[in-house]
């Protein structure tokens, strides 16, 4: 594996669209630091793999948006463990984590702190939840739309102002927000500017017979957490490192005007001949385009790889465009799928 590993970072010639693009114009990643970074990966999956059953797809689309220093919005029905992926990877990865389970009396304060006082202390700042590495933000559409920008502002900003003092928060510092699709009783739909800010939208669903038959025969849902020995493979300092070399990942010309093309075809949704062009509202914001550029490129070296293919693209495009498509009336009403959307964009746009 490591032989394989380390040829990568050879001097190689990527063919696309018929020309040969020379491996010297990409940024030099040294190979014993790529080959690190693929061995982290590995040890943090089969730690994972103690707790987690099934769940391949999340796990590697949360591992992508980790390593992207982005954020994620999680849908799924209660009990398929979306607080037990949060918890294993942020004890797996070395991190502070906090959960907030947000309700409708919800204050923003609950989440970012307050500015107390006492005689012999005079003012001083309690910290909120919010200063943590891994944040889980269970139910977010329970809470008001003021509590719902609280948290947004944090993730866009990177900062946290309590009474008059702004404080940083920490780094790295990743949200999973999670929505129960079943529920819809005294819910707040997100704006979808705020929607915009999570750099991926994944949806869990239930296991395999498999996979619960596993369930039950190691008897997870019975254990404490404590009972799994989960023991950290990596801290905080590697997850930065690892954030520095996913921007050092190369992307061609051609393979970067392919990212502009698929969110073009977004906006202008006739211009590419598409059936479902009707449906359409709106198109995606320059975030996708951002959001799909780093995380191809995250995608690419997960799998080993400097420098980032269109298959790479295709493979994170689902995941970065499904909130970013608003549908019209007539596309709610007939019950679009968004991804069948995506699939017909992939389809249509031509591939360098």
């Amino acid at each position: 594996m490591k032989k394989r590993v380390h040829s990568i970072v050879k001097k190689v010639k990527l063919k696309l669209s018929g020309k040969n693009i020379d491996s010297n114009k990409r940024t030099h990643i040294n190979e014993n630091d790529l080959y690190k970074f693929h061995t982290d990966i590995q040890n943090i999956k089969k730690e994972l793999s103690k707790v987690v059953v099934g769940q391949e797809k999340v796990v590697d689309s949360i591992l992508r948006a980790v390593v992207s220093n982005g954020h994620v919005l999680l849908e799924g029905v209660p009990g398929i463990a979306k607080t037990l992926i949060m918890r294993a990877m942020s004890q797996v990865m070395g991190c502070k984590t906090k959960r907030v389970q947000f309700t409708a009396d919800l204050l923003p304060s609950d989440i970012t702190g307050i500015t107390s006082y006492e005689r012999s202390k005079g003012f001083y700042v309690i910290k909120g939840p919010i200063f943590t590495n891994f944040m889980l933000a269970d139910e977010i559409n329970r809470a008001p739309a003021k509590v719902q920008s609280a948290l947004l502002e944090a993730m866009q900003e990177k900062q946290v102002t309590i009474g008059r003092e702004t404080f940083n928060i920490e780094h790295p510092f990743f949200v999973l927000a999670t929505l129960n699709p079943i529920e819809t009783q005294g819910t707040f739909n997100l704006p979808e500017a705020q929607i915009d800010r999570f750099m991926f939208k994944l949806f869990i669903g239930y296991p395999t017979k498999k996979e619960e038959n596993e369930i039950l025969e190691k008897n997870i849902t019975v254990k404490t957490f404590s009972d799994f020995g989960l023991r950290s493979v990596i801290g905080p300092l590697d997850i930065l490192r690892m954030q520095q070399m996913v921007q050092k990942i190369y992307v061609s010309d051609e393979v970067r005007e392919y990212i502009v093309r698929l969110i073009d075809s977004t906006r202008n949704p006739a211009k590419y001949n598409l059936k479902n062009s009707r449906y359409i509202r709106y198109g995606s914001s320059p975030r996708a385009s951002i959001s799909l550029y780093i995380g191809a490129k995250a995608d690419a070296l997960l799998n080993g790889k400097d420098y980032v293919t269109p298959q790479n693209v295709k493979d994170v495009a689902h995941d970065v465009l499904r909130h970013r498509l608003l549908l019209n009336y007539e596309g709610q009403a007939e019950n679009i799928d968004k991804d069948e959307v995506i699939n017909e964009i992939l389809a249509k746009v031509p591939v360098p």
